[in-house]
């Protein structure tokens, strides 16, 4: 996975990465077969499994991921192994991937981002606006750190991941933009006050960008899972959020925690779950929809709204 000639200049963009996979065989007849996909944050989580669900349905894939860690995230963020482990994946169905390590937060690293899977793939159809980090702390304890980070990943990253495709879809007079909220931009959450106002600022967002785009063949659309099978859940400080009265409480520990905050008592949701519903609005069977909010959310929606 070598880097590809004439690779990203400028800003913190990072190595461009990957390089084409094979020679585009795969799926001619899938949801989103001859399109291009950009996916941020996928490095693992549910970025990797949206990646994996387009690339099986048809997709070639646009990948880019942080790969580093935030001072203010109390758990491990994903690594330049594990988006070199995802590109592999995508090339295993045998589309063609490029990927890069660019931060969400760096405006010229998001238009380099955008900019190389143009030159790769002639164009980016679909953008799935995905990168996000989770903390937690009493209202009152929020730093001014921690408050800026959260803000800046999740809202803003969201925001400047969707700004650098918007005039390239204009143009084209097609695309579908999928942002990832959560079932926390639904409602509060205690102790995630930094983090349910991101993810609410996403669906407010959403809902304006598709308002503007709606005549110009873009369609904008967000997801709100539940809790997800992941490692921004699955990590020792989560735990201890959630089983605070446990000294070193454990994934078994939580367990009937996650399972009591819904209705259908399922503790959380495989990441391949939420994909089903990134995929379905990526593809043309939802050119119909647009600025609306797709909830998996364990049936926790049932009693909202």
């Amino acid at each position: 996975m070598g880097e590809v000639s004439g690779g990203v200049a400028g800003g913190s963009a990072g190595a461009f990465r990957g390089g084409v996979g094979s020679d585009g065989a795969g799926p001619v007849n899938g949801a989103v077969a001859g399109r291009v996909a950009l996916v941020t944050g996928a490095a693992r989580g549910q970025g990797r499994a949206h990646a994996v669900a387009l690339a099986r349905e048809g997709a070639d894939l646009v990948l880019c991921d942080l790969a580093a860690d935030i001072a203010t995230v109390p758990y491990p963020l994903g690594t330049e192994a594990d988006l070199a482990e995802t590109v592999a994946l995508v090339e295993a169905t045998g589309r063609r991937c490029i990927s890069m390590v660019a931060d969400v937060r760096d405006t010229a690293a998001m238009d380099a981002v955008v900019a190389s899977g143009i030159e790769a793939f002639g164009a980016i159809d679909i953008c799935v606006a995905n990168a996000g980090i989770v903390a937690f702390s009493h209202f009152q304890d929020i730093t001014d750190e921690m408050w800026d980070d959260m803000i800046a990943v999740d809202l803003t990253g969201t925001f400047k991941t969707m700004r650098a495709v918007v005039p390239h879809m204009i143009e084209r007079r097609h695309g579908r933009i999928i942002a990832t909220s959560s079932m926390a931009g639904r409602m509060g959450n205690p102790n995630l006050s930094h983090y349910v106002a991101a993810k609410w600022g996403i669906i407010g967002m959403v809902k304006t960008l598709a308002m503007e785009l709606a005549s110009r063949g873009v369609t904008v659309n967000a997801v709100c899972p539940a809790a997800v099978d992941t490692p921004m859940l699955q990590n020792p400080a989560m735990y201890s959020l959630f089983c605070p009265d446990l000294e070193a409480p454990t994934r078994e520990d939580v367990i009937p925690r996650y399972q009591a905050m819904n209705r259908i008592g399922q503790a959380w949701l495989a990441p391949e779950e939420v994909s089903r519903a990134v995929l379905f609005l990526a593809a043309d069977a939802a050119s119909g929809m647009t600025g609306q909010v797709v909830e998996v959310s364990l049936g926790t929606a049932a009693g909202q709204h």
